[in-house]
């Protein structure tokens, strides 16, 4: 009985796990992509410079991020 309840919890816990992955991963796509059409609008202005930087680095710590949890979960 007891191993049933441990084994359904188990499985809630792991539904509830993915469900957030799935959120987080929206969420930074979206994130991403708004950063990403920043990029495009200020070289499309000819206004390549430190503003334009900014978005890259973001974009990069983003998809590091998400690396990281990737790893942290998967161990």
């Amino acid at each position: 009985m007891k191993q049933e309840e441990s084994s359904e919890l188990t499985e809630q816990a792991s539904l509830e796990e993915a469900k957030k992955k799935k959120s987080d991963a929206i969420m930074n796509a979206f994130f991403i992509g708004f950063l990403v059409g920043i990029v495009i609008y200020s070289v499309a202005k000819n206004t390549f410079g430190f503003l334009t930087l900014i978005p890259l680095f973001l974009i990069y710590k983003l998809i590091k991020g998400n690396k990281k949890k990737s790893e942290q979960i998967d161990e």
